[in-house]
């Protein structure tokens, strides 16, 4: 007769313990809300930066405008104050400037709506 085998089952002094999820996973929403936040910040720097740039070369060129206004305003005025003096002197021909002028006006606006029209 064959001897029978006789297996001994261990025994357990305590239940084993579940693993733990490791502490640094490769996603995680705290990360990535942080990571925005810290770029939303960068990003808002770098604009208030640009914009201010840009006020300050507004500034410039509204000086330059503001300047170059005043020096056309200065020559259209002493060109009118010519023109008057003219007009007071001679009233003849500067009635025969008008109607000239008046008149070559006119013809470039009739050839202008001719154009548009076609």
């Amino acid at each position: 007769m064959a001897k029978k085998r006789v297996v001994k089952k261990k025994v357990r002094s305590r239940p084993k313990a579940k693993a733990k999820p490791k502490s640094k996973a490769r996603f995680s929403v705290k990360r990535a809300v942080s990571k925005v936040k810290k770029a939303e910040k960068k990003a808002l720097a770098k604009v208030k930066k640009g914009e201010k740039a840009a006020a300050a070369k507004f500034k410039a060129y509204e000086k330059k405008a503001a300047a170059e206004m005043k020096k056309a305003k200065a020559a259209f005025m002493k060109q009118e104050k010519k023109v008057k003096e003219f007009t007071k002197k001679n009233p003849e021909k500067a009635l025969a400037i008008a109607a000239g002028i008046g008149a070559a006006i006119g013809a470039v606006a009739i050839a202008a709506a001719r154009i548009k029209r076609k």
